[in-house]
């Protein structure tokens, strides 16, 4: 599994700066929805990604929080982590004082100032040995790695921490197939090995 099969609804953005959003349930009216927002559905390793093509920050922005709003009323369990679609309208933000990037399942964060330093230290990521990166100190899974950068970009820019998330997907076609189902045994068929108890 990886990370965006995680929520009901993904979004996301690749390195070419395509936003993206996968849904990993059936939402009722969910295509319609992100089509009138103006994505465009693709099938990409055999799931249908819903697409907006590289633009400026405030259109995705904007069709984004269309779509997402429209998605709410049928789960909570969303989760933005697209780079494409944070848009200030002060104008662009100097470069970001917190960085999180995945490479695979491995993620690892850079902070750039004492602040953002001090933040991963309150979420649970300690640095490297070489002291030029962070990682989660507790080893977690899929969802509790999601779940950590999410608590920890939302407390980042609560305090006015400018972040920036890299998913380590460098273009549409790069984003994960779906987890295979999981195989179950024919009705009739003998089962697998069965454990037995101890007495």
């Amino acid at each position: 599994m990886s990370l965006v099969d995680v929520p009901d609804v993904f979004i996301g953005s690749t390195d070419d700066d395509h936003t993206f959003v996968v849904l990993n349930r059936p939402l009722r009216g969910a295509r319609r929805m992100l089509i009138a927002a103006g994505f465009a559905a693709r099938t990409v390793g055999g799931r249908t990604v819903y697409l907006l093509p590289p633009g400026t920050p405030e259109d995705a922005n904007e069709k984004a929080g269309i779509a997402m709003y429209g998605l709410l009323a049928h789960t909570h369990d969303l989760v933005d982590l697209s780079r494409t679609t944070r848009w200030n309208p002060k104008g662009p933000a100097p470069g970001p004082d917190l960085r999180f990037a995945f490479t695979g399942p491995v993620l690892t964060a850079t902070a750039a100032t004492d602040e953002a330093r001090s933040l991963l230290g309150r979420h649970g990521f300690g640095p490297s040995l070489d002291g030029t990166s962070y990682g989660l100190v507790t080893p977690v899974d899929e969802l509790g790695l999601l779940s950590a950068v999410v608590r920890a970009e939302a407390h980042a820019h609560a305090d006015g921490i400018g972040v920036r998330i890299d998913l380590g997907i460098p273009t549409p076609d790069a984003i994960p197939a779906p987890p295979r189902p999981a195989s179950f045994p024919v009705p009739g068929s003998p089962a697998g090995p069965t454990r037995r108890r101890p007495h």
